[in-house]
């Protein structure tokens, strides 16, 4: 009986005969409940609510290519580009970042900015008179051991101050005021191109747009900071002007000292980042002056017979120095010829995307740090410190003007043709001050010791529990050299005619 029940259903020539025909509706009936729900997702599928939500945002953006796209923005939002805590995305021009109390001007196309401070009238002080009691029990500490007559009040010079790298107008805040209450004048700092909130012009397009005949001075050049120094004592109205430069800035102003010595009245180097040589150099001009003398007048050979054998030698001697020379010229054409390439290829490199990329990742990483390594004690780091020192990462332009002042830095052909700085430290004849801290991590406090002893005549200060930044970290310390300095150098009003003279 089940045989024949299995055959009737299975064989479909036995159903067909022995059971009534089976409609197509009933026929679910006969399959198994899992075949049956295949068969319907295989028909019909049923969407998924994942499905769903990708359905309803293309039909929304109009196509699943937009929708891609819309993600993509959303994940470039979110990952903004960003160097030492500064956006990247929203940079500003000079201008909008401006302080208060900012100035621009220009000078060969490039506005560059600058601060001026002045002292306050009389009136002006008269109101705040616990100040001046201060100033003055200090003053009275200060100078017991100077002679009350003669003295004179103020000296009337002006000061120029000169920042180092990476800094700005910012890192002399705290001392331009005391500076110029100290000299009764005006000072005046300014930001070099590349730094702070000047201007970051294009070198190249700066030389197209030059109407002058002459080469065009690159603006990031150490010639072009000379010039700008000595057109900020012309806006100062003065004949001499007392230069302070700090770091790199000291460098700006040796150079100007050679350039101009006549509008140099002193040099203040804080921290300098000069290299000093190792020996002094000694007087020994006049002895090489006279023996060369000698054996130009034959006095050497006069009392001796001449040799035949030594005219020989000196024919010899003049056919191979005459050699030397000539291969000395071919060597220098090649020379020259490769330090051409080396300029042109270095400065395709630098002026690269690669090369953006690159200092944005450098100024990133150390930017912070080197700023904390400054200090000798980085605990007295505040936000509005970290935020003065960073604010010019936010000026258009500031990466590639980065690069352009290191290429001016290293291509630098106009110094090729000047003696070595370390050569001509002697020929400085002005006042000089050095000050240095003895924690200086930068530059070492053995270099400004005995970058003094080379400079003739020149003081040294040593700042106990400081680092690179004199006049940001121990302000008092700082001031009290200089007040000593300039009342010993100009302290007399026989000294302060003479060194206006």
């Amino acid at each position: 009986m089940y045989c024949c029940y299995y055959s009737s259903i299975c064989h479909p020539l036995t159903r067909s005969l022995t059971q009534p025909q089976i409609q197509p509706s009933n026929s679910n009936l006969f399959f198994p409940t899992k075949f049956k729900f295949w068969r319907r997702s295989s028909m019909s599928p049923t969407p998924t609510p994942t499905l769903r939500a990708a359905a309803a945002s293309a039909s929304v953006s109009g196509s699943g290519a937009d929708y891609s796209e819309q993600l993509l923005g959303t994940e470039r939002k979110q990952k903004r580009q960003s160097v030492a805590g500064i956006d990247q995305d929203e940079l500003l021009d000079p201008e909008m970042l401006a302080d208060a109390d900012s100035c621009f001007c220009n000078f060969k196309g490039v506005q560059i900015h600058h601060k001026i401070c002045h002292e306050e009238e009389e009136e002006e002080e008269e109101e705040e008179e616990e100040e001046e009691e201060e100033v003055a029990d200090h003053s009275i500490q200060l100078h017991s051991s100077h002679p009350s007559t003669g003295v004179a009040k103020k000296i009337g010079l002006p000061m120029v101050l000169l920042h180092g790298f990476g800094a700005s107008v910012f890192s002399w805040n705290r001392v331009m005021k005391p500076l110029s209450q100290l000299v009764g004048a005006k000072v005046l700092s300014f930001d070099r191109p590349a730094f702070g909130l000047t201007s970051r012009v294009s070198f190249m397009e700066h030389s197209s747009s030059s109407s002058e005949d002459s080469a065009p001075l690159n603006p990031y050049s150490m010639a072009f900071s000379v010039l700008a120094t000595l057109s900020f004592i012309d806006l100062l109205a003065a004949e001499k002007a007392i230069l302070i430069g700090h770091s790199a800035g000291c460098l700006v102003a040796v150079d100007t000292y050679f350039e101009a010595p006549q509008r140099v009245a002193a040099l203040v180097l804080i921290a300098p980042a000069i290299l000093a040589p190792l020996f002094p150099r000694k007087a020994t001009r006049e002895n090489q002056m006279t023996k060369d003398k000698q054996i130009a007048d034959g006095i050497s050979d006069s009392n001796f017979p001449e040799n035949p054998f030594v005219r020989i030698w000196k024919a010899l001697s003049n056919f191979c120095m005459h050699i030397a020379k000539v291969a000395m010229q071919m060597m220098k054409g090649m020379m020259d010829m490769v330090s051409s390439l080396y300029r042109k290829a270095l400065s395709a490199i630098l002026r690269s995307t690669f090369a953006i990329v690159l200092v944005r990742m450098i100024i990133d990483k150390f930017g912070i740090p080197a700023i904390r390594n400054s200090w000798c004690d980085a605990n007295q780091l505040n936000d509005h410190v970290l935020d003065g020192y960073t604010k010019p990462l936010r000026v258009k332009g500031w990466d590639k003007a980065l690069l352009e002042y290191t290429l001016a830095m290293v291509t630098d052909s106009a110094s090729e043709s000047k003696p070595p700085l370390a050569n001509r430290l002697t020929e400085i004849s002005c006042p000089v001050l050095i000050i240095t801290g003895d924690k200086d991590r930068i530059v070492p406090s053995w270099n400004a010791e005995r970058l003094s002893q080379a400079i003739p005549g020149s003081n040294f200060e040593l700042i106990k529990n400081c680092g690179h930044l004199p006049h940001e970290e121990r302000v008092e310390e700082f001031l009290l050299a200089v007040e000593k300095f300039l009342w010993k150098v100009f302290g007399t009003q026989e000294q302060l005619l003479q060194a206006t003279a």
